[in-house]
């Protein structure tokens, strides 16, 4: 454990290497690499940015942390930096002197990230801080990190903070918290951050000590990457009021379910724990409680509360559709594949066969395929309910699904179809969270979640659809969908570039599922019309393009790319061939510059193509697998392979164009492509 940070790899002087974040970040990782805690660089640095840009990690105080979990990590090491002149890391109060680059691998064990994140509640105290400012030599700060003893004896009187070893317990600042048997206010808090790495111990030891300095008592539960260990409930029950700070979904929220809560960023409680604090007061006082929380991702819940520090309104809205669309999306392609089924088996007539409860023949394949095809049918029919309810559940969480549903299903009932459904979810979660801003008395708190929220939000929900907005939204529905069925020519090949530049914009992103959507909601009914699978044809053959390009770009100049991307590569042939577009995000994450524009163009090729040779498709999902089920199968996939040949055509040209610079980085075996320094500052920025 105590080679984790050695002299070499500290840096006392950065001024001279690095003026910018990302070349401090290449100046100490260097330092990695040179000991083979690194084994490629550039991938290391892509992972580095990757995670710097989900969040700046500057903090106050004249700290920056960047850091990552990166396979290209082959043991937990950390470098320090110190910059006289300062690094700007997004910090509120100014650039970063004390950097630390903490790179930690894909795999790391618990006892390595407890070391990780001690380090995190370390740089919480200013006599630590302070001490690494005024080091003089590389071996000494090292030491100083490492929590060893200074070679001369403390004088008395000194504290032993400064050289608390970093390896002890991530839990250990908090026995100071018993202290006292009793506090007036008692506090739950969890923190967590996408890397879980060092913000999510940093705000827990922020937390910690702006209770003791209040005189709160407060218990923080750490979700990191090494697991968590959840608070005893008879602590929870005993708390007055919950912070949550996180930048991922909290797991197992609904424990904290019917408390005051404080619900923001993970940066918040380590530059503002005494307002949090404050706050969580506040509400207890006035009696503001949650009626019920959501449970994360160990319950299979992927949507996070909306509304996280510094977020605006279009960042909330596209987090509340995109979280509806998260759980449609599995119910379109069951329930669109089985119709494809059922169509393939007993013919394009099938939808005029009668209930298989009335006639069901175990050896005639009509049979099945009507039953394929009723099961689909059925399927679909969840799709707008389902749209509408988790919109409103990623507005409120799980208050909003009852409203979202019903409205939903009032929006298949008057014909209003999707944009009812997205404007159903919308106001669901609206009433429920302007209903949750009321004041209730504590008596009635019990049962606002199960009786009160429910009946009053489905009752406003289904007025406003029925009597105010259901006839102006359903107008507008038909009028799109005879829109659609009446382009034609040069109208329908642009519309079909348009969706595949969409496809292959951001591989699987908002943008993408705007797209995909779209193309969906044409072909969820009963009778879609000729233009709609013209459209659902065309998105997923652009969609498919990216990865398929990808893995062929690599197959003839393989020189062009490193191991890692060759091995992806391989496993793009089959995510593309299945309409997964994400498997051309390794490539993009590390490239943006050539493989996005290159992507987008061969999509755009390819939607258009598709349009123009009037392909259509019924299924909604199945790549290759379902072409069977394609009209105008042959020319589909001509308009496929002629999209995939123009990215690949672009990649390789605009690769090709990367010259070898001096400095290049030495690439590991088989990777003999030269890096410039542009690319270098490509690859960080990726």
């Amino acid at each position: 454990m105590s080679d984790m940070i050695t002299a070499e790899l500290v840096d006392l002087d950065l001024d001279r290497s690095a003026d910018t974040k990302e070349a401090a970040a290449r100046a100490l990782a260097e330092r990695m690499a040179a000991l083979g805690r690194v084994t490629d660089l550039d991938g290391f640095l892509a992972d580095v940015a990757a995670r710097e840009a989900q969040m700046p990690t500057g903090l106050d105080g004249g700290i920056g942390i960047p850091h990552c979990r990166s396979e290209h990590v082959t043991e937990p090491t950390l470098a320090f930096g110190r910059s006289a002149a300062g690094i700007d890391f997004g910090a509120a109060d100014g650039p970063a002197d004390l950097i630390f680059l903490i790179a930690a691998p894909a795999g790391a064990d618990d006892a390595h990230l407890t070391i990780l994140s001690s380090l995190a509640r370390q740089l919480m105290n200013t006599e630590f801080t302070d001490a690494l400012r005024s080091v003089g030599d590389a071996a000494a700060a090292a030491a100083l990190i490492r929590g060893e003893e200074p070679e001369a004896p403390p004088e008395s009187g000194t504290t032993d903070s400064v050289a608390a070893p970093v390896a002890a317990s991530a839990g250990s600042a908090t026995d100071t918290t018993e202290v006292e048997e009793a506090r007036p206010f008692r506090i739950v808090a969890v923190t967590s951050c996408p890397t879980g790495i060092a913000h999510t111990y940093m705000a827990a030891e922020s937390l910690e000590n702006a209770g003791r300095e209040a005189g709160v008592e407060i218990t923080v539960e750490t979700q990191g990457s090494a697991g968590f260990t959840r608070l005893d409930p008879a602590v929870i029950a005993a708390a007055d009021g919950v912070i949550f700070a996180h930048d991922v979904a909290v797991r197992e929220k609904d424990r904290f379910a019917g408390k005051p809560t404080v619900d923001t960023g993970v940066k918040a409680a380590i530059n503002r724990p005494a307002e949090l604090i404050a706050e969580v007061r506040g509400k207890a006082e006035r009696g503001e409680a949650t009626a019920a929380a959501a449970s994360g991702p160990s319950a299979g819940t992927p949507v996070e509360r909306a509304g996280g520090s510094g977020e605006g309104y279009g960042t909330k809205l596209r987090k509340w559709l995109m979280s509806g669309v998260s759980y449609m999306v599995p119910f379109v392609a069951a329930g669109g594949l089985l119709i494809a089924l059922g169509f393939a088996i007993g013919g394009y007539e099938i939808n005029e066969a009668p209930s298989v409860m009335d006639h069901f023949a175990w050896t005639q394949a009509d049979s099945w395929g009507a039953l394929l095809f009723q099961i689909g049918g059925v399927a679909f029919g969840f799709l707008v309910p389902v749209l509408a309810g988790y919109i409103a559940y990623g507005m409120a969480d799980r208050p909003g699904l009852v409203p979202g549903f019903v409205g939903g299903a009032i929006s298949l009932t008057i014909n209003a179809g999707f944009l009812g459904g997205l404007a159903a979810g919308l106001i669901a979660g609206a009433v429920v969270l302007a209903i949750q801003r009321v004041r209730i008395p504590a008596a009635l708190r019990g049962i606002m979640p199960v009786v009160v929220i429910p009946l009053i939000s489905s009752a406003v929900v289904g007025f406003l659809m029925f009597v105010v907005i259901g006839k102006p939204i359903a107008s507008a529905q038909k009028a799109m969908t005879d829109w659609l069925n009446g382009l034609t020519g040069a109208n329908a090949v642009l519309l079909g570039a348009l969706l595949g530049l969409m496809m292959c914009f951001d591989l699987g992103g908002p943008v993408n599922k705007v797209a995909y959507t779209f193309a969906t909601a044409g072909i969820a009914v009963a009778s879609p019309s000729d233009s709609a699978m013209k459209i659902m044809a065309a998105v997923m053959a652009a969609g498919m393009v990216p990865p398929l390009a990808m893995a062929l770009a690599t197959t003839v100049r393989g020189r062009l790319f490193n191991r890692t991307e060759r091995e992806n590569g391989k496993a793009a042939w089959v995510l593309g061939a299945s309409f997964i577009s994400e498997g051309a995000i390794p490539f993009a994450a590390a490239d943006p510059l050539r493989v996005i524009p290159a992507s987008m163009a061969g999509g755009a090729v390819t939607g258009a193509l598709s349009m123009a040779f009037g392909a259509t498709l019924r299924a909604p999902h199945g790549g290759i697998f379902v072409v069977p089920l394609i009209g105008n199968p042959l020319l589909y996939l001509v308009a496929i392979a002629a999209g995939v040949c123009v990215t690949t055509a672009l990649v390789i040209v605009l690769k090709g164009l990367r010259k070898p610079a001096p400095d290049a980085a030495v690439t590991g075996p088989g990777e003999g492509t030269p890096t410039s320094a542009t690319a270098k500052k490509q690859a960080v920025a990726a």
